[in-house]
């Protein structure tokens, strides 16, 4: 079984984070080779898929302005999306809802983890991974709370993370026009709740969250009020 490890979260929440190599260097020192860096996006929103990306970075043309996606504006996430793409071997994981619903979120967000790694379409010799946990790879790993703002790899997997599920959800609200995905990209904000509630919730949805299905027995209540 491949070895993992997990840092401190009290040590990770004591120190403000800069991304950087670190990891990465210790990492190779241990095990050689390849390090990915994994992170995910989209494990709190009410619709859409849970996405993993996963990125084995050049350690001579590492892009400049890597950083927790949450962090950076569209555009600079975009321009970073981008130039990792361009020089990096990189991967993406998808876990839908009907497979969320089935597994529930965290499994899904390991699987996800996992197929992004198997993506990459090079074998890391380890991974680091973004949380307190890691999923089951081949190789070995070790979980970075807030890694996504500590190492750049991590922070480079967040960024295809992110780039790749908001632009699902653009596409998703050509779709379904009426949520407002193209804003909060699945997440529960007012007006999302709102729409649930008076159109009821799309295959895109994820019923075993309780906002839904809450907002789905609203939508049942309204249809038959309305007969």
């Amino acid at each position: 079984m491949a070895r993992t490890s997990t840092t401190s979260d009290m040590a990770a929440k004591a120190v403000t984070f800069s991304p950087n190599f670190e990891f990465e260097r210790a990492a190779m020192k241990a095990f050689g080779g390849l390090v990915a860096g994994v992170d995910e996006a989209g494990r709190g929103p009410l619709a859409g898929p849970v996405v993993a990306g996963a990125v084995i970075l050049d350690a001579a043309a590492v892009p400049e302005g890597l950083n927790d996606s949450k962090k950076l504006s569209a555009g600079r996430r975009d321009a970073l999306y981008d130039a990792i793409v361009a020089g990096s071997a990189w991967g993406v994981g998808i876990v839908e809802p009907a497979e969320i619903d089935e597994i529930n979120i965290l499994q899904a967000t390991m699987k996800a983890m996992r197929l992004a790694v198997e993506d990459l379409g090079v074998a890391p010799s380890s991974c680091l991974i973004d949380g307190n946990r890691c999923p089951d790879l081949d190789c070995p790993s070790q979980a970075i709370v807030k890694g996504d703002s500590r190492s750049v790899s991590i922070a480079a997997g967040s960024i295809i993370a992110k780039v790749t599920r908001d632009r699902i959800m653009v596409e998703l609200d050509a779709l379904h026009p009426g949520y407002a995905w193209t804003s909060n990209m699945g997440y529960g904000t007012k007006a999302h709740l709102t729409a649930l509630a008076e159109l009821g919730p799309t295959k895109h949805h994820r019923r075993s969250f309780a906002p839904v299905r809450a907002a789905e027995q609203e939508f049942v209540q309204m249809q038959q009020i309305g007969k």
